[in-house]
């Protein structure tokens, strides 16, 4: 699971076995990994069309790459729209999904017990949170996470060091899906400090 947090470090072990998924434009990293291609990217919909600092980055450090599955957080607009403007930065995909807010909620509820209806910045989470609840909920025998730390701020993708949104939650939920037992561990160093996530060491 790799995110977009300036520090990354690739697991212990990685090989062609591991199954790799990107969120918004950290697909940047494991591109120098040798995997220029991962299974799933995860997108958050302002990327695609939005003129903010962040998603001008991303649009560019993805321009002419491809996918796997591409997951959209909650798009509003049509289908034809999204493939339009996925097609004006050339980035491709085997399988293009929408995942729409209730189906947000229904991950989290699956997997933290309770109910998130998202109502305010203070209850958001982020696209690596769902990224989580995505591998978690498909089976994955152990989630490495790795460029994803609440604490940090700034993107691998830009220097603008924009502040990371959603971090109380986003320590919340690594810290009781971990309390839980479920395989969740991190490649990085410092995010194990912090969040108590196991560090992967094979």
């Amino acid at each position: 699971m790799v995110g977009s947090a300036p520090v990354s470090t690739m697991p212990a072990g990685f090989d062609a076995s591991f199954h790799v998924i990107s969120v918004n434009g950290s697909q940047q990293v494991c591109e120098t990994w040798g995997r220029a291609i991962p299974d799933v990217a995860i997108m958050q919909f302002n990327q695609v069309e939005g003129q903010t600092v962040n998603a001008q980055a991303v649009r560019k450090v993805l321009n002419g790459k491809a996918t796997g599955y591409l997951y959209v957080m909650r798009w509003p607009k049509s289908m034809t729209r999204l493939k339009r403007g996925l097609a004006a930065f050339d980035y491709s995909y085997n399988n293009l999904k929408i995942i729409n807010r209730f189906g947000r909620m229904s991950m989290f509820e699956a997997l933290m017990g309770r109910l998130n209806v998202e109502i305010d910045d203070d209850m958001k989470f982020s696209n690596g949170m769902t990224a989580v609840f995505y591998a978690l909920t498909n089976g994955a025998k152990a989630v490495i996470l790795t460029g994803i730390n609440p604490d940090s701020s700034g993107h691998i993708y830009n220097d603008a060091n924009l502040k990371r949104l959603h971090v109380g939650t986003d320590k919340d939920i690594l810290q009781t899906l971990n309390k839980r037992g479920f395989p969740l561990f991190t490649a990085d160093p410092e995010v194990a400090k912090a969040t108590g996530l196991p560090l992967w060491t094979r």
